[in-house]
């Protein structure tokens, strides 16, 4: 079950992400600028931030299990029409609708997931769903990069299309509601001191509380900025590869997968370290996603001012493997903050968040000040969104403890 989920989310991001493959051929066939290039990997997280929330609620009361295949076929027709688009035009309107397909895979898919272990693992399967992300925009940039050497761009996407087809129809056969209901885990009782979610099976909360807990504001916030300069690598690090080492398409793309699966590694790894920290108190959560912040911030900010070469490239790797560091930790956060009766609607929130203020955000904007003052120029300033996201997650953790009282008690209100 949670194989087939995180299968298909490897489908999602390599159809996402196989376009960042693919951005040379498409810049020299379309004479496209930068800012073009990133509107087309923009258009997609824009999407997902904008829908990501009522389809995670419309999830939460019609199906999650019918809802994620709905999506799944939808972002892989999407896709599949990408690789017929003769002009820029077809492939903006092509990639709106992959977003609207991908909107809220990753907030009901990770709900999913959660439902099905227990709450002290929550960091770790965080970490982990969402480095599927990563390891999904690997495996597109790279195949997507070979593929179109040999047989062409439109190929690439043609590929990634017909392997989200066969994953959904497997997941479809495989999973159901009825089975996802017999293997659910429900929280425990509340406990300030923990980070158990309050809730019988038949206990809801009204979605609005979803909003009304500043503690969880700062987590939708803080792991939203985080990932700015982690959309940033997954988006632009093929063409800084192909412009500053000199790199063909299909060898950038292989390359800058590498740094990608650091990038994934790293989500994996810190939240299990995070859940290893904050075993005995949940509030080091909040910690540990500082610290991977502060990491990021300093490699990358060193690593894109030295010049290329090896010294450029370890700093860069360090700094991905600790850019999106605090994903695990953030989601955690708020599934220990909002009831599990809203669970997919609270981590859509944060998915809208990670899209919009990141995702979206920060490729778009890359793609505009490259136009202006150069890609390398751009990339150095990526790295100082971290500072806001450092500042947000300190005062979440100030908040935290309050933040859990109100969780508990809009739980007794709603029993």
């Amino acid at each position: 079950m949670a194989a087939l989920t995180f299968a298909l989310l490897l489908s999602d991001y390599m159809s996402r992400q196989v376009l960042s493959a693919v951005f040379p051929m498409l810049k020299a066939d379309w004479a496209l600028a930068d800012a073009q290039l990133g509107t087309l990997t923009s258009v997609v997280a824009l999407m997902v931030g904008l829908l990501t929330f009522p389809l995670s609620v419309l999830a939460d009361r019609w199906g999650r299990v019918k809802s994620l295949v709905l999506m799944a076929v939808m972002w892989s027709l999407a896709t599949l029409c990408c690789a017929i688009a003769s002009n820029y035009e077809q492939m903006l309107a092509a990639r709106f609708f992959v977003g609207i397909g991908e909107a809220a895979y990753g907030s009901v898919g990770i709900a999913v997931v959660l439902s099905v272990f227990a709450p002290r693992l929550h960091s770790s399967l965080s970490g982990a769903f969402m480095a599927g992300g990563s390891f999904g925009s690997v495996v597109g940039v790279s195949l997507g990069g070979v593929i179109a050497v040999h047989l062409g761009w439109r190929w690439s996407f043609t590929a990634m299309a017909v392997l989200g087809l066969i994953l959904v129809a497997l997941f479809r056969v495989v999973i159901t509601e009825d089975r996802l209901a017999q293997h659910a885990v429900h929280d425990g009782p509340v406990d300030t001191s923990d980070d158990a979610v309050p809730s019988a099976p038949v206990t809801r909360v009204p979605v609005p509380t979803l909003f009304t807990n500043p503690a969880v504001w700062c987590a939708y916030l803080g792991g939203g900025l985080q990932m700015f300069t982690a959309a940033v690598l997954l988006s632009w690090t093929p063409s800084f590869f192909n412009r500053y080492y000199d790199m063909a398409p299909d060898k950038a793309g292989a390359i800058a997968s590498l740094v990608v699966l650091l990038l994934g590694t790293g989500m994996v790894v810190c939240g299990v370290i995070t859940d290893r920290i904050s075993r005995n108190n949940p509030a080091h959560k909040w910690t540990t996603a500082v610290v991977f912040c502060a990491i990021a911030l300093i490699a990358l900010s060193i690593g894109f001012r030295l010049g290329t070469g090896a010294h450029q490239l370890i700093f860069i790797s360090i700094g991905a493997f600790f850019s999106a560091g605090s994903s695990g930790p953030s989601a955690a956060m708020v599934a220990s903050l909002t009831h599990e009766s809203v669970r997919s609607s609270a981590l859509g929130t944060l998915t809208v968040a990670n899209n919009i203020l990141g995702l979206a955000l920060g490729p778009f904007i890359i793609g505009i000040l490259a136009d202006r003052i150069g890609l390398l120029e751009s990339l150095q300033l990526a790295p100082l969104c971290y500072v806001a996201a450092i500042i947000t997650l300190l005062i979440g953790k100030r908040l935290y403890p309050a933040g859990l009282r109100k969780l508990a008690a809009q739980t007794s209100a709603s029993a």
